[in-house]
């Protein structure tokens, strides 16, 4: 995107172009009106880095939106029951909780998803893997192959290790995708689709029927996985309820896979896409996990983190309003220049480790090791197994949505 063509009086994040690179608009904003208020969005949009580590631990700006909305639009007589029952679901999900739910949630499912947990499962990721890769080999024809690292690497990849986690039968995996794509509208913000709601609801109504028939199977049978460790999570006479353990499990099931599968393919291109950073990395193996946390500032998968103002603030001259939307920006906060030296250069050497790309305070990401183990497995075995890989950069789409920074299709080839 042209700097020129950026009319920072009406920024539109969901334009084709800022879809495609939305940096430099976000520099743009970073730079000129870093606490902007957009008509558009009917939002703020926080974008330094400064402002946004800050904010996201304050605990003004609150993760608590879900149930105000619902409130407000859904419990109304015309609204449409299953949207009502989709956002019934999100609102039991820890990331839209405030303290105290929110600590007792985070509690009891810290026990339950353990380093233990992440780190045996190590091998079955690269076992995974392999046997993906092996399969984009076996379909090459000719000289070169062709595959999309997307749909058939990094989704079924993530999809596969968190489900198996859980204790999904392995025949039911590739149901998750359409539930996933359906529930992508009600939580990442596709503005631009009229009909998310109604598509999210009949996916988040499938996967709960789903999961609740799960449950039931582990409650009666408990096994070693992560939905028996739900169930049993205690903390004195604390538990997760029956409905909290199916809201978690369907929250798991698609923050689990979403967040990496978007990190994996992101981190793929930018590699792609900057030869001399691969080869420092292929020259030295070492370096993978200093490239993830490298990946997860250039590129991350969390482009907008959305919260709701609790009381007024007062940030740069702007009054941030009690019950007014706020958009903080780990995108254009991990590319400051106040934070980080030449940020929109890929570098795997880098030392500075502020980057927001798994949040910070309360709501870091509990899953972050997962995600980093996976994508630490990915990353090199795909650079390693496809020789002379390359995008087919013309063939790109990406999600056209506020809160993640990710890929729909990734068609790229690779030489036999």
């Amino acid at each position: 995107m042209s700097t020129s063509k950026i009319d920072l009086r009406h920024p539109d994040l969901l334009s084709d172009d800022a879809v495609a690179d939305p940096y430099p608009l976000l520099a743009a904003l970073r730079e000129h009106d870093p606490v902007h208020w957009s008509d558009r969005y009917r939002s703020w949009f926080v974008t330094r880095f400064d402002d946004v580590s800050e904010a996201l631990r304050d605990p003004r700006f609150s993760s608590d939106r879900i149930s105000p909305y619902r409130r407000a639009k859904l419990d109304g007589p015309d609204a449409d029951p299953a949207v009502r029952a989709a956002f019934g679901v999100l609102e039991d999900w820890m990331v839209f909780k405030d303290p105290p739910d929110h600590t007792r949630m985070r509690k009891l499912l810290s026990r339950a998803f353990t380093p233990r947990a992440v780190n045996r499962i190590r091998p079955r990721i690269a076992e995974i893997a392999d046997e993906l890769l092996d399969a984009a080999l076996d379909r090459v024809g000719g000289g070169s192959g062709r595959t999309d690292l997307i749909i058939d690497f990094a989704y079924p990849l993530t999809a596969s290790v968190i489900a198996e986690m859980l204790g999904v039968p392995r025949r039911d995996h590739p149901r998750f995708k359409n539930w996933s794509d359906q529930i992508t509208g009600l939580v990442f913000g596709g503005m631009g689709d009229p009909h998310r709601h109604t598509a999210g609801a009949n996916g988040m109504a499938e996967l709960t029927e789903y999961l609740s028939g799960l449950v039931r199977d582990h409650e009666r049978e408990p096994a070693d996985d992560l939905l028996s460790a739900l169930i049993s999570a205690r903390d004195a006479d604390d538990a997760l309820s029956h409905d909290e353990v199916i809201s978690t499990g369907v929250l798991l099931l698609f923050a689990g896979h979403e967040t990496t599968t978007n990190l994996i393919g992101s981190g793929l291109l930018a590699l792609l896409r900057h030869p001399d950073q691969r080869a420092l990395l292929d020259a030295d193996p070492s370096l993978v996990d200093a490239t993830i946390e490298e990946l997860l500032r250039f590129e991350g998968p969390a482009k907008t983190v959305a919260r709701l103002m609790a009381e007024d603030v007062e940030l740069r001259g702007h009054t941030l309003r009690r019950g007014e939307r706020v958009f903080l920006c780990p995108s254009a906060a991990n590319r400051d220049p106040a934070a980080f030296d030449d940020p929109d250069r890929l570098d795997i050497t880098r030392r500075e480790g502020r980057q927001l790309g798994f949040g910070v305070g309360m709501h870091y990401c509990l899953g972050a090791p997962l995600a980093r183990l996976e994508a630490s497995v990915a990353i090199p075995r795909a650079l390693d197994r496809l020789p002379g890989l390359r995008p087919a950069d013309d063939e790109l789409r990406w999600h056209p949505v506020l809160l993640s920074r990710g890929l729909l299709r990734f068609p790229a080839q690779f030489d036999t």
